[in-house]
């Protein structure tokens, strides 16, 4: 019995080195860059509940989630939202890319920028950001929100 086996062992060994029946593929290796690594950094974060000046998983703001993402890449930001917006280069919303920062005025006391999201993905013109809410913790949205779209003041460019 243990013949058998060991035979049907060297034919399923051998049927499956045939070049014939064997499809290879070529793996291609895609470069990482700096701003895919902040973006992934900042998505581990998602589900983490809000906190207000938090920088860890057991907490986080908006602007706490931006700040570690960059700076567990070695940039340097300011740690809240409104000097945040003094960094970086302001460009068209046109042209927001994957990591860069949208700035929101969400108080209707004319505080000035008070809320900040990092840019996930555009496709098709949407422009999808994560960021962390009072409500609902870290999460990704869509500037297409009713919410998001009124209370979008500007989009800078870090990197």
């Amino acid at each position: 019995m243990k013949k058998w086996f060991f035979l049907l062992f060297l034919i399923s060994l051998g049927c499956t080195s045939c070049s014939s029946t064997k499809t290879v593929r070529k793996t291609r290796k895609v470069p990482v860059t700096k701003i895919d690594k902040i973006v992934s950094n900042a998505l581990k974060y998602k589900g983490v509940k809000y906190r207000f000046g938090g920088t860890t998983k057991r907490g986080m703001d908006c602007s706490g989630i931006i700040y570690i993402s960059y700076l567990e890449e070695n940039v340097q930001l300011p740690r809240i939202s409104r000097n945040m917006a003094k960094s970086g280069t302001k460009i068209l919303l046109k042209n927001a890319q994957k990591g860069d920062l949208l700035f929101f005025k969400t108080s209707k006391k004319g505080r000035g920028i008070n809320h900040v999201g990092l840019v996930v993905s555009v496709k098709n013109n949407q422009i999808h950001f994560i960021h962390s809410t009072t409500s609902r913790g870290v999460i990704t949205s869509s500037l297409s929100e009713k919410y998001w779209k009124n209370s979008f003041v500007k989009v800078n460019r870090i990197l």
